[in-house]
């Protein structure tokens, strides 16, 4: 396992050995030592590596991840895992605003709560949280899945395109265009497959409701003026 201790070198220097790193690299498992809440921690990643960081992080770490596993032990700041591609990103405390901001892919598990704005504008990220999420979540949400094993906050899926948004527990209000919508057995099949990516199997699929978009918005009408 390769060690990199923030304390002793910079967060520039470890960024930079990371992206250095060879397509045929044997430091596939990387531990990040005192992050001292630190901006952009392994951002950019592309590389099938794994990277374990102990204690908490600022903003927008993991950001634009490909291919990497990022493991946080602690809380995240805003927007963890922004406009992440692939791999996983794993956050074992709680997440600040915009986690899993505008993502296209890959997986975002956070085993704590989320705050306002989780997964707004997603396009094809799974995001799954074990805890509950804040208000706005899923804003703009255009693809992927949204999986709260909690509550949400208020107006849940805000101006919604095709993402899917499974709740467990209680939904304060719904945001403009956003309805519950009845699961359908392909509805199942794709909250069970992400459940299980998450390792989450003591859980089942029929506790959850399933919300999306109305599709009322997706052209001007004058009669919905007051919605947009």
């Amino acid at each position: 396992m390769s060690d990199a201790d923030l304390a002793s070198i910079t967060l520039r220097e470890l960024n930079a050995q990371l992206h250095a790193l060879p397509a045929d690299t044997n430091e596939t498992h990387w531990r990040v030592r005192n992050p001292g809440g630190k901006h952009a921690i392994a951002c950019g990643l592309t590389l099938p590596i794994t990277v374990e960081i102990d204690g908490h992080v600022g903003y927008y770490c993991a950001g634009m991840n490909c291919e990497a596993h990022v493991v946080i032990h602690g809380n995240a700041g805003v927007g963890v895992a922004e406009n992440m591609m692939s791999g996983a990103v794993t956050v074992k405390g709680d997440a600040s605003q915009a986690a899993g901001a505008t993502g296209h892919g890959g997986l975002l598990l956070i085993e704590g709560n989320a705050s306002a704005r989780c997964g707004i504008s997603m396009k094809g990220i799974d995001i799954v949280v074990k805890g509950s999420i804040g208000p706005m979540s899923a804003f703009m949400a255009q693809e992927g899945c949204l999986v709260v094993l909690g509550d949400a906050g208020e107006a849940l899926g805000d101006s919604i395109y095709e993402a899917r948004l499974f709740v467990r527990g209680a939904v304060k209000s719904l945001g403009a265009d956003c309805i519950e919508k009845p699961m359908t057995d392909a509805d199942r099949g794709v909250l069970e497959s992400v459940l299980a990516k998450a390792g989450i199997d003591d859980v089942a699929s029929a506790d959850f409701r399933l919300y999306g978009s109305a599709r009322k918005l997706y052209h001007f009408h004058v009669d919905n003026v007051d919605a947009y």
